[in-house]
């Protein structure tokens, strides 16, 4: 297994990867590829098995069209003995029945083909950071403070008082920083699927979220960068 460089060169090696985030180093991740990390004879299915018996990996990247094995099965298989690594399903079934299926099987996302890399990459990230979101961490900016377990903000170790959405957006700016969030990831992971993207309700959100941030801080640790979205940075 090798220690690689998250990118869209390296993500996408094989129809069944698996992955290991090595927090809090938000680059680096581990990346072992089941079509080439066993005797070819031994089923891919066998050979994801064994290794995640074996093994704590963090994800799991799943195509439904494996050569000797429907990727369903595979799912299945995990989720009678395992219901806390992370799945991530491919596949080129759009329907919705599709979708719901997989879903419901035990996968926690699904990302139909084709697709851009850089989403895959995206989804990636944001299934391995949820997972030390449930630990007892507390994310900081500055003399903002975040606890992931609580879900409470605090500025100066005085409580802010935030909206649901709120806390949605400024949790997930958090543990993306440094990185430009479009409206349309906000949609994917903040909101539900009955806003759209020309709703002006995300811009309403994060507009009340920087007007307290500014009330309470001195300055807005957000910025909004035209045209690539909102990211959020300590102050200079």
């Amino acid at each position: 297994m090798q220690m690689v460089t998250l990118n869209k060169d390296d993500i996408y090696q094989g129809p069944l990867v698996l992955v290991n985030h090595n927090y809090p180093i938000a680059n680096n991740y581990q990346i072992t590829n089941c079509s080439t990390a066993k005797d070819s004879t031994i089923s891919l299915e066998k050979t994801a098995m064994e290794m995640l018996c074996i093994e704590r990996f963090d994800l799991v990247v799943l195509d439904l069209n494996l050569p000797d094995t429907d990727g369903m099965t595979v799912l299945k298989e995990l989720r009678k003995t395992d219901s806390d690594t992370k799945v991530l399903i491919l596949s080129a079934r759009c329907e919705v029945a599709d979708k719901v299926e997989g879903l419901d099987t035990g996968a926690n996302d699904y990302l139909t083909k084709p697709f851009h890399l850089d989403e895959l990459a995206a989804r990636i990230r944001n299934l391995t950071l949820r997972r030390f979101t449930q630990s007892d961490v507390v994310l900081t900016c500055s003399k903002l403070s975040f606890d992931t377990k609580s879900r409470k903000a605090y500025v100066s170790s005085e409580p802010l008082s935030l909206t649901r959405k709120e806390t949605g957006i400024l949790e997930y700016l958090m543990l993306n920083q440094g990185r430009p969030i479009s409206q349309e990831e906000f949609l994917e992971h903040v909101w539900d699927s009955s806003v759209d993207n020309f709703s002006n309700s995300i811009r309403v959100h994060i507009s009340a979220l920087r007007k307290k941030l500014r009330s309470a801080m001195g300055y807005d640790p957000i910025y909004n960068r035209i045209g690539v979205g909102y990211v959020m940075e300590e102050k200079e």
